[in-house]
């Protein structure tokens, strides 16, 4: 199964998901698509009159195309975008960038497009990440959780802001899912702008390692970039550590940003800190030399308590989100807050607001006498920070229901089920999305390495819900059971069918009939 057909997967389901609100079209400066051409330095074939056209928007993908947009032609594994061009034409695009000419509008011939895409949409948007004090936060875990606490804080704190996770879009007028971590280069141009105008002063983001590496964050200038930690995730497409430490370090440059954070506790970010040439702030729970760092740290089932020392001040923190890595995350989120200036005591009491993150050790409760939990574990290094955790908040048994992405790197799949078998005392492996693999072999990589340790019990069920009811009929009083691997996704693709599934909801139903 190629790209083209997970870019249409994509995009179903974004179409299939309502918005609480589109969009807003951000302003329109006028430029022309002479005016486009010449900021190329390109000479652009067409009428006088085509090239008279006003330029409002860029798309890279010819089915969102909306009027007066610029359609960017990219070369794919399959087919070329300007296989599109008349669908872009007809839905009202003024003019085609691509690599080799268009045949119906007027075309900006260049050699690699997809550069050109971040950099052209901020122009034509007037360079919204000028007007905004933009958080950028990147690592292998805890990107998410770190943006929602960042987002809260600047909410504490009385600044009018915006948030971009791969969970959902929030603009100061209203939000809607997301479809991925961080958007095309066109779509989050267009976000900022419209953020902006809407009268956003600050805007918290993920940026992912592809984001990094396909241009997709090209064009943004960052107030501060954030590192949180880098483990083995990812090398189905960066191939090795290095390479994908790589992408997240290009992140990391002045000609990007103003300012880093650096999570001292991990060792790549060590090694960022050694290596990037901006101004840096380290966080650390176990260095106090860090320039923030916390100590005092206490989690349980309630809650995540800890104290807080900065250059600014030192204050008590109370989370309500569950898990000692919520410290670090919460640490990349002020450090990162109060190097820019933001107020401390505002910043904490906005992240001690925020009641959870979707599918972030969100509770699942209707009544039962255990705790149970779905998580975006996906990896052994979240597994190995989590599930000791939530072995302390049991007096009876830790029960995990896992599996793995299809087209996903294989290699650290053996390693899921290792490392839950070594750390649970009951293992359900299951399927969570295949997608164009056989599932079986999916699942069996999985469930080899559970067998590879000598642990618990181990069950095989390939239907995610059977798996469910099967994890929540061991499960008693005062054990703790947590569904890993999706966290908030809501939905399961198995080579060409995309099922709705959400193990939020399915937990929650399968734990009230039992009730």
């Amino acid at each position: 199964m190629n790209r083209d057909f997970w870019l249409a997967v994509d995009f179903w389901l974004a179409a299939s998901v309502p918005m609480t609100r589109p969009p807003a079209a951000p302003a329109a400066l006028g430029r022309t698509v002479c005016d486009v051409a010449a900021h190329l330095g390109l000479a652009a074939t067409g009428t006088t009159g085509e090239l008279a056209r006003s330029v409002t928007g860029v798309s890279d993908d010819s089915r969102t195309v909306t009027a007066g947009d610029l359609y960017v032609a990219l070369p794919g594994e399959r087919e070329h975008g300007l296989t599109f061009e008349a669908e872009a034409a007809a839905r009202g695009a003024v003019a085609v960038l691509s690599d080799r000419p268009a045949t119906a509008l007027p075309c900006l011939v260049v050699s690699d497009p997809r550069r050109h895409v971040g950099p052209l949409a901020a122009w034509i948007h007037d360079h919204p990440s000028a007007r905004l004090d933009v958080y950028g936060v990147t690592g292998t875990n805890g990107k998410t959780s770190a943006t929602y606490l960042v987002d809260a804080g600047l909410s504490g704190a009385g600044v009018r802001n915006a948030m971009i996770t791969g969970i959902a879009i929030r603009s100061p007028a209203g939000s809607w899912p997301a479809q991925r971590t961080t958007p095309e280069a066109a779509v989050l141009q267009r976000l900022l702008a419209g953020f902006r105008d809407e009268g956003a002063l600050a805007a918290a983001m993920e940026v992912s390692s592809h984001a990094v590496s396909q241009r997709r964050v090209d064009g943004i200038r960052f107030r501060v970039v954030a590192f949180t930690n880098l483990g083995r995730d990812h090398l189905d497409y960066h191939r090795t550590m290095e390479e994908y430490y790589a992408a997240k370090a290009a992140l990391f440059t002045p000609e990007r940003a103003g300012a880093a954070v650096v999570n001292v506790d991990d060792p790549y970010g060590r090694r960022l800190c050694a290596s990037t040439d901006l101004p840096v702030w380290t966080h650390s729970t176990r260095d106090p030399t860090a320039d923030v760092f916390a100590d005092g740290i206490a989690c349980d089932a309630e809650g995540t308590r800890f104290t807080v020392h900065t250059p600014s001040g030192r204050l008590p923190v109370s989370l309500a989100l569950l898990g000692p890595h919520q410290v670090a995350n919460a640490l990349t989120a002020l450090t990162s807050l109060v190097l820019a200036g933001v107020d401390l005591r505002g910043a904490v009491h906005g992240m001690e607001q925020l009641a959870r993150v979707p599918g972030r050790l969100e509770r699942v409760d209707v009544g039962q006498p255990f705790l149970a939990l779905v998580d975006y574990m996906h990896n052994s290094a979240g597994q190995r920070s989590l599930l000791p955790f939530l072995r302390s908040l049991t007096t009876g048994r830790l029960l995990v229901v896992l599996g793995a992405t299809g087209d996903r790197d294989p290699g650290k799949r053996f390693r899921l089920g290792a490392t839950a078998a070594e750390l649970a005392d009951v293992v359900v492996v299951t399927d969570e999305s295949p997608r164009s693999e056989p599932a079986d072999r999916v699942r069996e990589a999985v469930a080899a390495g559970a067998r590879s340790v000598r642990g618990g019990e181990l069950v095989v069920e390939p239907d995610r819900r059977r798996a469910l009811e099967q994890a929540a009929a061991r499960a008693r009083p005062g054990d703790v059971l947590v569904v890993a691997g999706r966290g908030a996704d809501g939905h399961q693709v198995y080579g060409e069918q995309v099922r709705p599934f959400d193990d939020r909801e399915q937990l929650a139903q399968v734990l009230d009939r039992r009730r």
